[in-house]
């Protein structure tokens, strides 16, 4: 070796250690930007193809003989020739008609000379735009012709939700509809009155008829948030909503928090932050069940109550999404991983197919989900202790955050009213990510209260199949006539039933 040659080892050497210590972090970079680009250009849905699996954990040793025998696949019982599902009609029987009679020219010209011997009819859906027109409401002054020396008398006006408010309850439901249904805002809404029907109306006055409508609805708010949380189960989710503050020049981050029961209703809960202090108002101090909830720190604080009773119950389908985004990192492991969850999602929709109730669903689960998710925990477990993964890698993170969840989300296998995930709750988020996109950000902290309120009223409508325009309009014109005693009576759960079906018979044929 020549003097150059020894002089330039120790720095090869060098150099090859430093390159062997940056391929690890190379690789976690490559696994992160390839788990960015997927986010951003890829379909963001969860499903995976089974084929795509079986292909992919094609050989695949290892995993399985480590965590003892697989559960017995469940015979499947050969399927019956079901019918054709019927088409559903593209026009509902119950829009209104309008006929108009065509005839022949020649027929026109001498109608006697011709005898109709059939007809042929042609069906269009046709469209007439929103009419706004001033209601007037005269009130004319009698006096007695008998006893002219009384005083006159005049008809009394109806109740109204505000005195000298020119915005009847028909088009505060469209403004509330537009607003917070169909995500237009208020800026526009200026616009397409101003624009289309010459009807001057300030957004200011706008916001003022929106806090005027929430104020009225704050009785029916309260009454359904009581009612989701007095079942004993609830889901709960939040998501952030830009406010703006005045002095601060800018936007600032707000949330709405979300309580939802599987089959009822859902309320909305505004705050200006994150916190967890917020769960004291979103969760009574009194409630006592079992809250599902996602992974976030700031939900322990519920079960940490003093003498709490609260038990929480944690989500599948985010442990899925944690091993959906290692799947391109560790193709094998996180793919047999996927396969098991969807095993027991396989067994959650013949559950609902059948209708199963709580007592079928916790005795099926016993039997066929609970060797399954015994599994993922014994695999994952082992995972973990052979270190195969890059400590802050995707499959690390997504295993790390399995065995710290599996405590919660082993719960729903105990009790048959439990889901298997919180996308129940999560879909109630929809409307709202919708409409931040159109709207940007709310005017202030206090309409954050205002939104939360109107949404409630919107999403438990949604839910149970009701035109909120039509249960809107109807509330609002009955609320000014009533007592809080009566507001019960105005849920959209009560409302739903015989009022709604027949109010909803009532606009169809008018």
């Amino acid at each position: 070796m020549t003097p150059r040659e020894a002089e330039l080892t120790p720095q090869l050497e060098q150099a090859l250690q430093r390159l062997a210590s940056l391929q690890p972090e190379n690789k976690l970079l490559r696994e992160k930007i390839h788990l960015l680009i997927r986010r951003i250009f890829r379909y963001s849905s969860e499903t995976i193809d089974a084929a795509q699996l079986e292909l992919l954990l094609s050989g695949v040793e290892g995993v399985e003989p480590a965590v003892g025998p697989q559960a017995p696949a469940p015979v499947s019982q050969p399927r019956e020739s079901s019918p054709r599902r019927a088409r559903t009609p593209r026009l509902p029987e119950t829009l209104p008609v309008v006929e108009e009679v065509l005839g022949p020219e020649p027929v026109k010209a001498d109608p006697e000379q011709w005898h109709q011997i059939g007809q042929e009819i042609s069906e269009q859906l046709d469209y007439e735009p929103a009419r706004y027109f001033r209601r007037r409401l005269v009130r004319r002054t009698y006096v007695s012709k008998a006893q002219p020396e009384n005083a006159p008398v005049t008809a009394p006006l109806p109740a109204t939700l505000q005195e000298r408010c020119i915005a009847t309850p028909s088009l505060l439901a469209h403004l509330l509809v537009s607003k917070d249904c169909d995500h237009l805002p208020l800026c526009r809404q200026e616009q397409i009155l101003a624009r289309r029907h010459g009807i001057n109306l300030p957004r200011q006055t706008l916001a003022r008829w929106v806090e005027l409508a929430a104020q009225w609805f704050t009785p029916v708010y309260q009454q359904t948030k009581t009612g989701v949380m007095a079942g004993g189960y609830v889901q709960l989710d939040e998501t952030p909503v830009d406010y703006l503050e005045p002095g601060a020049g800018r936007t600032l981050k707000g949330y709405l928090w979300m309580g939802s029961r599987p089959g009822g209703d859902v309320f909305f809960d505004y705050h200006a932050s994150r916190a967890g202090e917020c769960l004291d108002t979103v969760v009574p101090v009194d409630f006592q069940g079992t809250v599902q909830c996602d992974g976030y720190a700031g939900y322990h604080r519920l079960a940490a109550r003093p003498r709490s009773a609260i038990k929480l119950a944690y989500c599948w389908a985010h442990v899925r999404r944690k091993h959906n985004d290692a799947l391109e990192g560790s193709p094998r492991t996180a793919g047999w991983l996927i396969k098991q969850i969807q095993l027991l999602y396989r067994i959650e929709s013949r559950l609902r197919e059948q209708k199963a109730g709580p007592a079928l669903r916790q005795a099926v689960r016993a039997s066929q989900s609970q060797p399954i998710v015994e599994r993922i925990r014994k695999a994952s477990t082992l995972l973990v202790r052979t270190k195969r993964f890059l400590p802050k890698s995707a499959m690390a993170n997504a295993l790390e955050y399995t065995l710290s969840q599996m405590p919660g989300l082993m719960v729903y296998l105990e009790d048959g009213r439990i889901e298997i995930d919180n996308n129940l709750v999560e879909n109630a988020i929809r409307p709202t990510a919708l409409g931040k996109q159109k709207w940007l950000f709310i005017g202030e902290a206090e309409a954050g209260d205002r939104s939360a309120i109107i949404y409630t009223v919107i999403e438990s409508c949604r839910r149970r199949g009701i035109d909120p325009f039509a249960y809107l309009r109807d509330v609002l014109t009955r609320l000014p006539q009533m007592t809080i005693q009566q507001v019960p009576k105005l849920l959209p759960a009560v409302w739903g039933k015989p009022v709604g079906e027949l109010l909803r018979k009532a606009s169809s044929s008018s």
